[in-house]
């Protein structure tokens, strides 16, 4: 199972995106304006959990990481968090270098993953 069904409980949408560009029409409802980076989803609309889904996704278009089933992406603002356990510290940044890669990163904390 892969990160974004594991936590989201869905198959990713058509035409995903680890960095798409807003929908034409996508607007922040809270302020009526831009969507902020890390609340823009998968497909250009506002998604409060934008970031973290992007995350995912980067993760399961890299097969060096898609087997890690024990690890959590979660989102604080701009900051990924991550928890939980990854079986080498290679895969961890690994998993790292793909977080921040991902448009709104600011951050990524790692101080609840255990490895080994």
């Amino acid at each position: 199972m892969g990160f974004f069904k594991k936590m989201f409980g869905m198959e990713k949408p058509e035409n995903a995106e680890v960095n798409p560009v807003a929908a034409a029409d996508a607007t922040d409802p809270e302020t009526g304006g831009e969507i902020a980076a890390e609340r823009l989803g998968v497909n250009g609309e506002y998604d409060q959990s934008g970031l973290s889904k992007r995350v995912a996704l980067a993760f399961d278009e890299d097969a060096s990481v898609t087997d890690v089933e024990t690890l959590w992406v979660a989102q604080t603002g701009g900051s990924v968090v991550l928890k939980g356990d990854v079986p080498s510290q290679e895969i961890l940044d690994r998993m790292v270098e793909l977080a921040s890669g991902v448009s709104g990163t600011t951050d990524v904390n790692i101080d609840q993953v255990t490895v080994g």
